[in-house]
């Protein structure tokens, strides 16, 4: 739904349409309202239509705040590559056979 809504207003009819044969119509509508309520996507009103369009702002917060997390992760992975490369096995020398096994 929020793909669909990021190319435009779409009624609920019009985000419904790809969910009717796994999702009944009052499913699709209650996951709208909680899209909704989480400040994602606003709905108004427009004689017999409710258009729902994506909020930018809500998008823009939320990548601001993934981005601080972005960051913290591509320092440990550095941290632990750093660390991996200190413990990392060293390549074993191929051992010559025991001769005694051999006769």
């Amino acid at each position: 739904m929020l793909a669909r809504l990021s190319r435009g207003e779409a009624t609920v009819s019009d985000l419904a349409e790809p969910f009717l044969g796994e999702m009944s119509l009052p499913a699709v509508t209650k996951h709208i309202k909680v899209l909704e309520k989480a400040g994602l996507v606003s709905k108004t009103k427009e004689a017999q239509y409710r258009p729902c369009k994506i909020s930018k702002e809500a998008f823009k917060d939320v990548a601001d705040w993934m981005e601080q997390y972005r960051v913290y992760w591509e320092e440990s992975f550095d941290r632990l590559e750093a660390y991996l490369k200190t413990v990392s096995p060293k390549k074993k020398t191929k051992r010559k056979k025991d001769v005694r096994k051999e006769k």
